[in-house]
């Protein structure tokens, strides 16, 4: 499950069944549902539907307020196993370092300033807690002169103040789950008016081998679940 959009929910739906598609073919027999938080009624007719120890997976970037407080409201069944959401997974800097390597290699450039863009908040420190502990072992996971910066859309350091004296080989790298308006829309505007001149690669949701760590993960939360 994930965010989604309130204003218009349906593309984020769209992109979050495919995602379920791909986690699909890699968990044999198992039954995959998605749904968003922002269409009415979605999320509580799909936990209807599932059985007692089903797990669920928060496609979110942070364990925070939406994780802990909204989605058990919402949910309504006990019985029903969280996983850990996306951005706190141990395997995520490793995701994202194969597909900094890849890109840097086909277009033959270095990937030697990293560019976090996260979304953050002005309300608690989860959102930024979550970037900042995988931007440290994203770097570890980097060469020894690659430079991992974090910037934010809604709290200090900003996302215009990190970019702004970036070179033009530097990679954007978006700290979101999925393609919403906030990176459609906000992130290029931001670092257009920086004079970003890098690439802004897509959303570390949609990277080549997320499918595969959220099927490890559903996996592994079912196991340590049975007794």
């Amino acid at each position: 499950m994930a965010h989604g959009q309130p204003s218009d929910s349906e593309p984020a739906e769209g992109l979050l069944a495919v995602l379920a598609g791909q986690v699909r073919k890699m968990l044999p027999g198992w039954r995959v549902l998605s749904s968003t938080l922002a269409t009415p009624g979605r999320l509580e007719a799909a936990a209807r539907a599932l059985p007692g120890g089903a797990v669920i997976f928060p496609l979110f970037m942070a364990g925070g307020w939406f994780v802990k407080q909204v989605l058990p409201v919402r949910l309504k069944r006990r019985d029903l196993i969280a996983a850990a959401p996306l951005g706190l997974l141990p395997g995520l800097p490793d995701t994202a370092a194969a597909a900094l390597t890849a890109w840097a290699g086909i277009h033959d450039r270095p990937a030697g300033e990293i560019l976090l863009a996260a979304h953050g908040s002005a309300r608690g420190q989860a959102a930024s807690g979550a970037a900042e502990a995988f931007a440290r072992r994203l770097r570890a996971r980097l060469p020894e002169d690659a430079e991992v910066r974090t910037g934010y859309l809604e709290q200090a350091p900003f996302l215009a103040d990190a970019a702004r004296d970036m070179n033009k080989d530097a990679i954007c790298l978006p700290f979101f789950a999925l393609p919403g308006e906030h990176v459609r829309r906000d992130l290029p505007a931001v670092l257009e008016e920086a004079g970003f001149r890098g690439r802004i690669l897509p959303v570390l949701g949609q990277a080549a081998g997320i499918p595969a760590l959220i099927a490890r993960t559903i996996l592994d939360t079912a196991q340590e679940a049975t007794p």
